[in-house]
């Protein structure tokens, strides 16, 4: 069930995700948390909320008032920082073939799918921008919030300061809050040249500064090397993927305050032979080779107090509603799960500058939340954790998200 900005619910002897031992009256007004105050002992618990799984709910039926059973969890709703809710497929020529309708249905039913698995806001890579944001939420009813970089700045723009400019005005003009720089080749370049900088570190620089005195943020695809360096120098606000960081820069990462959004999970379904993208040989060996760099990466980062980000990488109908999946590959490469429930919730939050009022359960922050009838946090994996969902709780309404010009 998918609840969208409820003038009023509220929840008796609730526990939140992560607090052990105690339980929670918590009220939302008007898509806000008002009041979120610890249980009296032996308070009766109810709630108005259904309690059977998400997946096997009418999507548009409405709450009722209902006696839940004992065995409800609250979390803040997930971010994901980093998703590419325009792409409906993995080869952007196949993406070319599809009438303009069949895309836009399939984008929205990417909403839907991300919303569904408790992904309350979005952070797009690059694919779309505010105003086709804005149409969807509008036409499809899925109030996902989205922050976008709009076009990506890749190898094409590595035509010199000037030529750039002109770019950046273009970006800025649909409205995008962030610009990113393909600061690296990815899947596409050959193993040895991966970390070659598609930019000159003029033109890297002029970008950051020229975004930075836009009041435009700035986030930094790279698989590492010399990058990184100009990124952490630059004071980008996050660098992505990052696989072959090393532990000085992990250090530098910290010192300097640059979030790093690894987006680990992609890697291993894009290295799987039998996985869902069924990629050529040459792409899956090169995913692999990313992914059992990755671990030690994020090891490094963890190690040095890196602030972390949660990130999926995700495009196609065949990712979108598995976000969770990237919590299992954190925790299979050394997260713990406070630190990687963190990453996806007020962690994710400060990263977009939004730690005042988006991802905690706490009074006068948006209710983005997700209700689960088990304990997230003991959830043996992603699939469990996704049958888990009663209801996705969105604290911003369609009408709100698909304003502006």
């Amino acid at each position: 069930m998918l609840n969208k900005r409820p003038e009023a619910l509220d929840y008796r002897a609730i526990r939140i995700a992560g607090i052990e031992g105690k339980r929670y009256d918590i009220s939302i007004r008007d898509g806000r948390f008002t009041s979120v105050k610890e249980s009296e002992p032996g308070a009766q618990i109810e709630s108005l909320d259904h309690t059977e799984p998400f997946a096997q709910q009418e999507p548009d039926r409405p709450a009722e008032p209902t006696q839940s059973e004992p065995g409800l969890w609250i979390s803040p709703g997930i971010i994901d920082l980093h998703t590419h809710l325009a792409w409906t497929d993995f080869d952007h020529a196949d993406q070319l073939k599809r009438t303009s309708s069949e895309v836009e249905a399939m984008q929205g039913a990417a909403f839907g799918a991300t919303l569904r698995t408790g992904v309350t806001t979005a952070r797009d890579a690059g694919g779309i921008t505010p105003q086709t944001i804005r149409h969807l939420v509008r036409n499809y009813g899925n109030p996902l919030r989205v922050e976008t970089s709009s076009e990506m700045l890749g190898s094409a723009d590595a035509l010199g300061t000037k030529f750039l400019e002109g770019r950046l005005a273009e970006i800025y003009a649909t409205g995008a809050g962030w610009v990113k720089i393909m600061a690296t080749g990815g899947l596409g370049a050959p193993a040895e040249k991966v970390l070659e900088p598609v930019f000159s570190e003029e033109e890297f620089n002029f970008i950051v500064r020229h975004a930075h005195a836009n009041q435009i943020k700035v986030l930094v695809h790279t698989w590492g090397g010399v990058t990184v360096d100009w990124s952490i120098r630059a004071g980008v606000e996050s660098v992505e993927h990052g696989m072959f960081l090393t532990a000085d820069q992990a250090g530098r990462l910290a010192e300097s305050r640059t979030a790093y959004v690894s987006t680990a999970s992609i890697y291993r379904i894009a290295a799987d032979p039998a996985g869902v993208l069924a990629l050529p040989p040459v792409i899956r060996d090169r995913a692999a080779r990313a992914a059992e760099a990755h671990s030690r990466a994020i090891g490094y980062a963890r190690s040095a107090g890196v602030r972390l980000g949660f990130g999926t990488d995700y495009a196609t109908p065949l990712l979108h509603g598995y976000n969770l999946q990237e919590l299992d590959t954190l925790l299979d490469y050394g997260l713990t799960r406070a630190e990687a429930w963190q990453s996806a919730t007020s962690g994710a939050a400060e990263i977009l500058g939004r730690g005042h009022d988006l991802g905690r359960i706490a009074e006068g922050y948006l209710a983005d939340a997700v209700i689960w009838n088990a304990d997230p946090f003991q959830a043996r994996d992603a699939d469990v954790l996704r049958e888990s969902i009663v209801s996705v709780i969105t604290g911003q309404s369609e009408a709100e998200l698909a304003g502006g010009k």
